[in-house]
């Protein structure tokens, strides 16, 4: 049986719909948490019913301060991890790809951070979603590369100045399979060769999973991290590690 050490904590979930937000969501609540999930529009379908359900948009002041009166005091962990991926180059982007990106990766995370750590009255973890994109810019992306970096700095400053009422930590995913990283991909001149050479560049044999970044999010979210604020934690399967040349050629 899985120790529970996420018991009597109460998280919520960004984006928890599906991808990373759902595999963290799952780990929680199989560690005990009591979980809570916020995302646009209805409750999915296929929740489970162990999931309480808010509809927000977490680009929208208004909807947040809605959101953050509906939860009450007492919040131990807040996940921020929706956000969108818009595929296209700075010369491609428009304004509406400025606001729906940068409103949901980057103020959207501003936006929870500023309602939400009056509510951790506990004290607290805030785990942010980065990227490795953040650091290194993925070709094609340069909105989403750009959000990342932001979100990035925002952790460094929340921890600092807020700490140590609250922790905040941000988990910085590599290629994670996702339907984010498949369009990105697809984005690709060749998809297939392009996933090749990325799956070559990783030393741990293979693409990451949502489990892979909830089992960090776990640790983050537990009292066994309590020393740990204002970092960014890589999980990308080695990808970064190794310099520019392809090791399947050496």
């Amino acid at each position: 049986m899985m120790n529970e050490r996420l018991a009597g904590k109460r998280a919520l979930v960004t984006g928890g719909r599906q991808g990373i937000g759902r595999g963290i969501a799952d780990r929680f609540h199989s560690e005990g948490a009591q979980v809570a999930l916020t995302g646009r529009g209805e409750r999915p379908g296929d929740l489970p019913a162990h999931f309480q359900w808010y509809g927000s948009d977490v680009s929208d002041g208004e909807a947040v301060q809605v959101l953050a009166a509906e939860c009450a005091e007492g919040l131990d962990v807040l996940v921020n991890n929706a956000g969108v991926q818009i595929e296209k180059t700075v010369l491609d982007t428009t304004d509406a790809d400025w606001d729906q990106l940068m409103g949901a990766n980057a103020k959207g995370v501003f936006l929870m951070c500023r309602a939400f750590i009056p509510k951790m009255t506990k004290g607290g973890s805030i785990i942010n979603i980065g990227s490795i994109s953040g650091t290194t810019a993925d070709p094609g992306l340069a909105l989403y590369n750009a959000s990342k970096a932001f979100v990035h700095g925002l952790t460094r400053s929340i921890a600092v100045d807020h700490g140590p009422a609250v922790r905040c930590n941000a988990i910085c995913p590599g290629w994670i399979m996702t339907g984010m990283a498949d369009a990105a991909f697809a984005a690709a001149a060749d998809p297939d060769a392009a996933k090749a050479d990325a799956l070559a560049r990783h030393p741990a044999g293979r693409f990451g999973e949502p489990s892979d970044i909830a089992a960090m999010a776990t640790w983050l979210a537990s009292d066994e991290s309590g020393f740990a604020t204002g970092q960014l934690f890589t999980i990308d399967g080695g990808m970064t590690a190794a310099s520019p040349l392809n090791p399947g050629l050496f």
